[in-house]
């Protein structure tokens, strides 16, 4: 099986959705291509390659023929920032430069046509408009005529350069097409405001493009330039963050940003992890604790020791995944690619029949008004609209979800999402901390302090999970640890062992019973209490009787009621799965209002009773945390991962929830209804715009109220209808999605 390579390039060249339909095409007709998908919004491509059949070079002079331009190279992104800033500011000056020019023509042509040498005056004013400060549209249109396929620049060329070489003519020859006494019709200023309105369009649109992919460029800034690195002395040393290895310790100083994921090895602070997870509230890291690349610290200093650098930090891979997610399609787009693929040649083919409908019926006046009509017809179809649509929408969406700490992994994931009507979480991690913790304890005993200080002792010998659960509760209160003798750990059972020659047992009941330690009916029914709310007892015998009673859970995490209750309230059916015993699961469906649940469950289990739930016509998202939920995910129709699980559940889910609050799954079924609704929109008006605007520029009203379009706002149309849709995507920015209930 051959290894294929994805990755993603920036593509230069692009003016409209026709423009992507031809990179695409072209790409993906070359040999060792699997796959390359064009996103005009973000002037990008995703392309699957064998690389013992292509490389990224060769693909690029296949695009550059084509009139476009593939940037290949280790810093893609950034030479694509700096190409960007470089063609807005030619953009801007070209447009300043035009319309300069342009205003006397408009002048001249709507006002003082009797002004003398006027036809004379716009010729020389409108030639450089259109040839030197448009000519970027004829260059591009030829570009295309020479490889046999058309785009915006198609339509710009020809309906400029027809108004043009017409009142060229009618300038140089002002008697073979007047009739009477009237002024030989010119349409220079029509021609120059086309060019005028059409770059300022552009000029609007790039900048409105530009702001769709404001997230990924959020998240890009949070990775710092340079680092503090101690080496085995201690002395600090300022390095680029491009140069830390595994390993390396690190010095964090407040208000820094963390380079690299890693873990507190000396000192404690407050980070703000609000660039990752979207909770806004500080958390508190002290040795041992992990922190990520990209938050900040606060007030306090410490050193990290670096575990994940460079690409396989989660901010990285966080990036990854939106770049990944902003350029992938809706099924929704297909068929909008199809249509801009064959818009331009469509458009070309109506202008034409409209030139000869008017020459035909158009009397007197027939090749002025065929000519009016024509360029009206090249000039209002706009392919950008359409093109624009959905991907702008989708960039958007991805970006707002991923600053609110929810990581979107393609636009099938976010498109589905709005009808999820079945949510089916697994318990630990998920609903749950997947930590045991003491929740309760009581001491059957005087001198509890000293007590304390015993079973700290004992228990942090102890590798069990439910001792860690004890320690960890003791070690909050600074209890010193005192020497241990005979300790001895019984699988299944407990604990043994002597402080002071004073024998302690600590584990459960049966343990108890074989160590000859009494448990009163009093230790029992306290015991049977604890248990019926889904604990866990342990027991701590002193010589022959009970001196303390601990009750140990996986706490459910206080996110997770509110939030299902959201859920329920919204009419989302939810259904938790575990494999835990009968008992755990009644008491967490119990605590969270939950009514379907299943105990005891197997991957393939869930995995099955998740199929059971689509044959009943369900859109179900699952919820996991864990390499065990990977089965049930992938069967899912749509996939969510706790930010806290594994890799392997990250990697198969559509969604991740970097904060792991449960709070956010509503957010995202109201980012993806919010999304959808937004493309529903654009979509409507790109349609719409171009079905009413080319039978009016065409002429269908005239016949009934003597109204033609004038190709001068027919340019200033076609130019807002892009930048309408870029901003109505936009909007998405402002609209309420609270993480929090």
């Amino acid at each position: 099986m051959a290894i294929t390579v994805r990755k993603n390039f920036p593509v230069t060249g692009l003016s409209c959705a026709s423009c992507a339909a031809n990179v695409e095409k072209t790409l993906n007709s070359q040999p060792g291509v699997k796959s390359a998908a064009v996103n005009y919004a973000s002037s990008s491509v995703w392309l699957e390659y064998n690389p013992a059949s292509t490389t990224p070079e060769g693909l690029r002079n296949i695009v550059q023929s084509s009139g476009y331009d593939l940037i290949t190279g280790e810093e893609e992104f950034s030479q694509q920032a700096e190409i960007a800033l470089r063609e807005s500011d030619i953009l801007k000056w070209k447009t300043i430069g035009a319309s300069l020019l342009t205003i006397p023509i408009v002048i001249l042509g709507m006002f003082l046509m009797d002004f003398p040498y006027a036809n004379w005056i716009m010729l020389v004013l409108a030639t450089p408009v259109v040839f030197w400060f448009g000519r970027s549209f004829f260059v591009n249109a030829y570009k295309q005529l020479k490889h046999g396929s058309t785009n915006m620049d198609t339509l710009v060329a020809m309906s400029t350069g027809i108004a043009y070489i017409f009142s060229l003519f009618n300038t140089l020859f002002p008697h073979l097409l007047m009739t009477g006494n009237s002024h030989p019709p010119v349409y220079f200023e029509a021609s120059a405001v086309i060019i005028v309105f059409i770059l300022l369009g552009k000029l609007l649109e790039e900048r409105a493009k530009s702001n769709t992919s404001s997230a990924i460029k959020k998240l890009i800034g949070l990775q710092p330039d340079t680092v503090t690195l101690l080496n085995e002395q201690g002395i600090e040393t300022i390095l680029p963050a491009s140069s830390v290895q595994i390993n390396n310790l690190l010095r964090v100083k407040p208000g820094e940003r963390v380079p690299v994921d890693g873990e507190v090895t000396e000192g404690a602070s407050y980070v703000d992890e609000s660039s990752i997870t979207g909770e806004p509230i500080p958390v508190e890291k002290i040795t041992g604790d992990s922190v990520f690349a990209g938050t900040i610290n606060q007030k306090g200093s410490f050193i990290l020791i670096a575990q994940k650098v460079g690409s396989a930090t989660l901010l990285a891979r966080i990036i990854r995944m939106v770049q990944e997610a902003q350029g992938s399609k809706p099924p929704v787009q297909k068929l909008v690619d199809k249509i801009a693929s064959v818009f331009v040649p469509v458009v070309i083919g109506l202008s034409i029949i409209t030139f000869v409908v008017w020459m035909v019926l158009g009397g007197v006046n027939s090749l002025p008004q065929a000519l009016l009509s024509m360029v009206s017809v090249l000039i209002i179809a706009c392919p950008c609209a359409l093109g624009l649509a959905t991907p702008t929408a989708i960039m958007v969406g991805i970006g707002k979800g991923a600053e609110h700490g929810i990581l979107i992994k393609d636009a099938d994931g976010l498109e589905l999402s709005h009808r999820i009507n079945a949510v089916v979480l697994d318990k630990t991690g998920t609903i749950t901390m997947g930590k045991p913790a003491v929740t309760d304890w009581f001491w059957l005993t005087e001198h509890t302090s000293i007590l304390k200080q015993v079973i700290l002792s004992i228990e942090s010998q102890s590798e069990h999970p439910l001792a860690e659960a004890v320690s960890n509760a003791l070690q909050i209160e600074n209890i010193q640890t005192t020497p241990v003798t005979d300790f001895q750990s019984i699988t299944g059972r407990g604990v043994i062992a002597s402080v002071e020659k004073v024998r302690y047992f600590i584990g459960n009941e049966l343990l108890m019973r074989e160590s000859g330690v009494v448990l009163t009916s009093d230790d029992k029914s306290k015991a049977t209490e604890l248990q019926e709310e889904a604990k866990t007892v342990l027991f701590v015998g002193r010589n022959d009787r009970i001196v303390s009673i601990i009750a140990i859970a996986d706490q459910i995490k206080p996110s997770s009621v509110v939030a299902i209750r959201k859920l329920i309230k919204s009419g989302i059916d939810i259904h938790m799965l575990t494999g835990d015993n009968e008992h755990t699961a009644a008491s967490i469906a119990r605590q969270t209002g939950i009514k379907n649940y299943k105990a005891g469950f197997l991957p393939e289990d869930k995995a099955g009773y998740i199929k059971d739930l689509q044959l009943q016509g369900k859109v179900v998202a699952m919820v996991g945390d864990g390499i065990n939920d990977s089965l049930a995910m992938a069967q899912a129709d749509v996939s969510i991962a706790m930010g806290n699980g594994s890799d392997i559940a990250m990697d198969v889910a559509k969604m991740t929830i970097v904060s792991s609050n449960l709070n956010s799954i509503s957010s995202a079924i109201m980012l993806s209804k919010q999304t959808i609704t937004t493309i529903k929109q654009n979509l409507f008006w790109a349609f719409i715009y171009n079905l009413i605007g080319i039978p009016v520029a065409a002429g269908l009203l005239f016949p009934f109220t003597g109204f033609m379009l004038n190709p001068m706002i027919a340019g200033g149309a076609m130019a807002l209808s892009s930048v309408s849709v870029v901003s109505n995507s936009l909007r998405l920015k402002f609209k309420k999605m609270s993480v929090n209930p």
